[in-house]
């Protein structure tokens, strides 16, 4: 199946940068560019503000976006009117922005817009919904740099990764903070293909069990699952408060479990509080006790690449409730301050450290 064919099996798209000027907006217009004639209707949004002419910190040119007549898109009133195509329009929100009401219309002919849309996931939802009410068979969303919540699969059902020179000019440490991040999004889940997992005690889980529907429900709070698969609340909110809340009780119960799930975000911290108070990493005739973290979905997670390895070489496992499905990596091989990696090196790289399609759209010759 090849990269623009998979795209149309999904009803929603984020296209997220890891870094600033990491080659999304090209991303996205190499998108919109070859789903133009697919017989489809495409509906664009953004989550942040993207298409202007000059980038703000450097000055230097950027790609402006195209939309394609038939194709819908939304954005601020004052973009809307800033337009340089004939459109209909289709719907006005109540929801007012800094830059006026968010506009949904059809483009009648082809042109440039900037895209200002939502600001918040639970918007964006709804946009993506109405999106699809209004006929549109897949809805594109252009991502705020390093906003990966909008590329939870409780919004968007795929995404694609923008990397390039702009977070690295070495091409052996891009290629290692890239392969991190898809390491994340790629974690196993536990609600859907358990047999991905190597962990017997997840795969004997069956999708129905009441334990997930409480889990799904759960936005905080701190859980241990025994073996029993009953839930044991920690009365912790966050888990940025484990250090100003633990007692030997906690403790105890922590160290008996082997599973733990996180309502909310999960960042070293945790990790370093279940190393340091032998929770996970205790030693054991196979080397170490696993233990594992249950989490939402990779969004929540904001880990070192140090910590995450120090607690994998010790047992420790993440698992989500929700896999996003990454359908491609593309690199952009120019960073802003003007200096160019070899962009076939660096594609080659990257093959051989994550396992979804590479490209740089500037050269692909789809």
């Amino acid at each position: 199946m090849s990269f623009i064919t998979e795209i149309l099996t999904y009803r929603s798209l984020s296209v997220v940068g890891l870094v600033k000027n990491a080659g999304k907006t090209e991303t996205l217009n190499f998108i919109l560019r070859h789903l133009k004639n697919s017989g489809k209707t495409v509906a664009v949004t953004s989550i942040g503000l993207d298409g202007e002419q000059f980038d703000q910190i450097y000055g230097t040119p950027k790609p402006e976006i195209t939309i394609y007549e038939g194709m819908i898109f939304v954005t601020a009133e004052k973009f809307f009117e800033e337009r340089t195509f004939e459109a209909e329009m289709l719907s006005i929100s109540e929801l007012q922005t800094t830059l006026g009401r968010l506009v949904t219309a059809r483009a009648k002919t082809t042109g440039k817009v900037i895209l200002s849309g939502a600001a918040d996931t639970f918007t964006l939802r709804k946009i993506i919904a109405q999106n699809a009410a209004l006929g549109a068979d897949i809805t594109i969303v252009d991502g705020a740099t390093s906003r990966l919540s909008l590329a939870s699969p409780t919004v968007t059902d795929a995404m694609i990764l923008a990397t390039g020179a702009a977070l690295s000019a070495n091409i052996e440490q891009l290629v290692k903070k890239t392969a991190f991040a898809v390491s994340l999004v790629s974690l196993p889940e536990i609600a859907g293909n358990t047999q991905e997992y190597a962990d017997a005690d997840l795969q004997s889980v069956p999708e129905n069990l009441p334990i997930l529907q409480l889990l799904e429900k759960t936005e905080k709070g701190l859980w241990c699952i025994d073996e029993n698969l009953e839930l044991k609340d920690l009365k912790i909110e966050s888990s940025f408060l484990l250090k100003n809340s633990f007692d030997d009780e906690t403790i105890n119960i922590l160290q008996e479990n082997k599973m733990l799930f996180c309502g909310g975000a999960v960042s070293d911290n945790l990790l370093e509080f279940l190393l340091m108070n032998k929770i996970a990493g205790q030693a054991c005739n196979d080397g170490y006790k696993n233990f594992t973290i249950i989490v939402k979905d990779f969004s929540k997670l904001f880990l070192s690449p140090a910590m995450y390895s120090r607690f994998a070489r010790k047992g420790g496992k993440i698992a989500v409730l929700h896999r996003t499905k990454l359908i491609a990596v593309t690199v952009n091989p120019t960073s802003p301050e003007g200096y160019v990696l070899n962009s076939e090196k660096l594609q080659e790289e990257l093959r051989k450290k994550i396992d979804v399609e590479v490209l740089d759209v500037k050269k692909c010759r789809m």
